[in-house]
């Protein structure tokens, strides 16, 4: 294995965000008190040093409506000074009439490769992001998601279990974009049958040859580091999409309020001790280099 690659983590100056400077605002991770300030890319560096994490890739983070291509300029700035993040994930408005004239304005970033619009939408407020739970078969975000294969760009599909057969569905109508499935599908829901809906939806999610998943976030819903549940959904997503449609992503700074970022790496790794070199290195390198193009090199180690 070349190194590790983080496929989802962020970092933020906290002035830019509202969720971060203003009132306290339900989120699926529970309260946030302590991220509650400026998290650099110097932080992050210090957090992963010596895990043998070699490359990233930012994941946006919700700067308020408009100020899209800012947070783009901001994290290719921090790239182009400090060799970290190797990949941007950014943010577009796909429920206008024509995204376009928005991933034009990206454009003019290169370390942008896909883009996210958080589509979850739960039962619970607490748990809700999307305005509705159907945006995934709504025609204009369809038509505009398929949009993104003109630029090369992936498309990061964050759901619920309830809403997969929607998200299966909107896969298959936009068939030359890649779609990476945010935090493994968010098992929130460990009861049995929340369990059995998640695996089912997963499935249906894993007939879609352009879909991949995402194993982070894996601590949300239950606030703490637990390489026993963390295993236990690795194995499942592995089983259903197969190592190669698997990337591991951190989600720092989010999963620090539990954490280290050793002892997270850590827990990945035990859980994925049980497959074979190739699969280990699909999980942590190779399916990542693909899904955002960043190339065998790592230029920057941080062993």
């Amino acid at each position: 294995m070349t190194g590790i690659v983080d496929g989802h983590h962020h970092i933020w100056r906290q002035a830019d965000l509202a969720w971060l400077s203003g009132p306290m605002q339900p989120r699926i991770f529970g309260p946030y008190e302590p991220i509650r300030r400026d998290y650099p890319i110097e932080e992050y560096l210090a957090d992963l040093e010596g895990t043998g994490v070699t490359r990233s890739v930012y994941v946006q983070t919700n700067w308020p409506n408009g100020q899209f291509e800012d947070e783009a300029a901001w994290v290719q700035q921090t790239a182009d000074q400090h060799g970290w993040p190797h990949a941007l994930v950014a943010y577009a408005d796909f429920s206008v009439d024509d995204v376009r004239p928005q991933l034009d304005r990206l454009k003019r970033y290169p370390l942008v490769r896909g883009v996210r619009m958080q589509l979850h939408w739960h039962e619970n407020p607490l748990y809700r992001f999307a305005a509705r739970p159907d945006l995934c078969a709504d025609p204009v975000i369809r038509r505009n998601v398929g949009h993104l294969a003109d630029y090369g760009w992936s498309f990061d599909l964050q759901v619920f279990a309830p809403q997969m057969a929607d998200a299966a569905g909107l896969a298959e109508a936009c068939p030359d974009v890649t779609f990476v499935l945010q935090h493994a599908g968010m098992l929130e829901d460990l009861s049995p049958q929340g369990r059995a809906a998640w695996r089912a939806g997963m499935a249906r999610l894993a007939q879609c040859p352009n879909v991949v998943s995402k194993l982070s976030g894996l601590g949300t819903f239950i606030h703490r580091n637990d390489p026993a549940h963390i295993a236990g959904i690795v194995t499942d997503t592995v089983a259903i999409f197969g190592a190669d449609r698997c990337l591991f992503g951190s989600n720092f700074p989010i999963e620090k309020l539990w954490t280290s970022y050793r002892d997270l790496i850590d827990a990945f790794k035990a859980a994925v001790g049980p497959l074979s070199p190739a699969q280990r290195d699909a999980i942590f390198s190779t399916t990542a280099e693909r899904v955002y193009r960043l190339g065998p090199s790592a230029p920057r180690a941080r062993t």
